[in-house]
């Protein structure tokens, strides 16, 4: 028996506001010029609803300008539509370089920056992702002579850049990228920063809602952060394990019941090993990375996912520089020090926290 299932919103946004519809709370010391209802905007784009909340008075056609970028990168880069650029490139491997526009290269050479730096994470993986389809209707288990045919072709070393010529070679046969563990992340900041030049200061831009960009303070005060629900991954999406305060910055979340495929039985997540071919199997159930950046959350979140809790946990400690919320298969939550005060646990769940100190003296 098989049975594929989506959960495509993996964060909810709790804005603590009067009644269901984010009603402006005034203060005395806002000095933005706020609307007291806000204007959202949304399209249907990246096989999710890309979503614009924004409490600035005006910037209606930047909104929809902003939307539209989203809409123009997935046209060029969706590996699962006929005629788009990195639909292109992947059927010319092995034959000739193709030529991209400027966004898809500048893309394609970030996606490349990290497969060199991060482990778990390969831009190749499209020969892999191809085979599952975890997330579609014709997602299946692959046999292993499938999945050991395309093993070697995953491999980020192998693709060209021509900076001069702006063109990307993948010189084997049947090799393809697959960006999808960036391109949410990378775009949302292509949209925040278009907003900010255009004077934007209060607004979420949602990709999906796994893939969250804040922008200023919560409208209840230019001080207030922004009050947003991470999601249980068990359960519907109005439940949550806890809420986050954050401002002007990036919260993109990881999870096993994000998108699934399940046989006999068995669970099969969508985050591919490029090592083995098959779902990273380990304790967590989901990871949510709070980053200055979306492209920065997004790629971690699948590297962070990739390496379990414990390892995953001290990677973030190391790095300083992003927080994180572990939600492992105990259900037990563990959040990085540098969140802790801003992140409170939903006493209505049957969630707990774990403590740190575990993390750290397990062997």
């Amino acid at each position: 028996m098989l049975q594929v299932t989506r959960n495509k919103q993996f964060l909810l946004i709790f804005t603590v506001l009067l009644g269901i519809s984010l009603i402006l709370v005034s203060c005395g010391n806002d000095k933005r010029d706020l609307r007291t209802k806000p204007y959202v905007k949304e399209v249907f784009a990246m096989r999710t609803y890309i979503k614009i909340t924004s409490y600035d008075k005006g910037h209606e056609k930047a909104i929809q300008a902003a939307l539209d970028i989203a809409r123009d990168y997935d046209k060029k880069t969706s590996v699962n539509q006929s005629g788009s650029e990195l639909d292109e490139l992947n059927d010319q491997s092995g034959i000739k370089p193709v030529k991209v526009s400027k966004s898809v290269y500048d893309l394609l050479a970030k996606s490349y920056s990290y497969s060199k730096k991060e482990a778990g994470f390969d831009m190749m993986i499209g020969a892999l992702t191809s085979l599952w389809h975890i997330g579609f209707d014709d997602a299946r288990k692959p046999s292993q002579a499938e999945i050991d045919q395309a093993l070697p072709l995953v491999s980020y070393g192998a693709i060209q850049f021509d900076e001069k010529n702006q063109t990307v070679f993948l010189p084997v046969k049947g090799a393809k990228v697959d960006l999808g563990a960036i391109t949410k992340g990378y775009v949302a900041d292509k949209m925040t920063d278009y907003l900010k030049a255009r004077g934007v200061t209060t607004a979420i831009v949602d990709l999906g809602s796994s893939s969250l960009s804040l922008m200023g303070h919560s409208p209840r005060g230019e001080t207030t952060p922004w009050r947003i629900g991470i999601k249980d991954p068990n359960k519907q999406v109005s439940d949550q394990i806890g809420f986050l305060q954050a401002e002007n910055e990036s919260v993109t979340t990881s999870g096993i019941y994000e998108r699934f495929l399940k046989v006999d039985g068995k669970v099969y997540p969508h985050i591919l090993d490029p090592k083995t071919g098959y779902p990273f199997e380990n304790d967590i159930q989901s990871v949510t990375i709070v980053s200055e950046k979306g492209v920065d959350g997004d790629a971690l979140s699948t590297t962070i996912f990739a390496m379990g809790t414990k390892k995953g946990y001290a990677y973030v400690e190391k790095t300083k520089t992003i927080g994180a919320i572990f939600v492992d298969k105990d259900d037990k939550v563990y959040v990085t020090p540098n969140l802790a005060k801003r992140f409170e646990l939903d006493k209505s769940s049957h969630y707990q926290l774990g403590s740190t100190d575990d993390l750290r003296n397990e062997k």
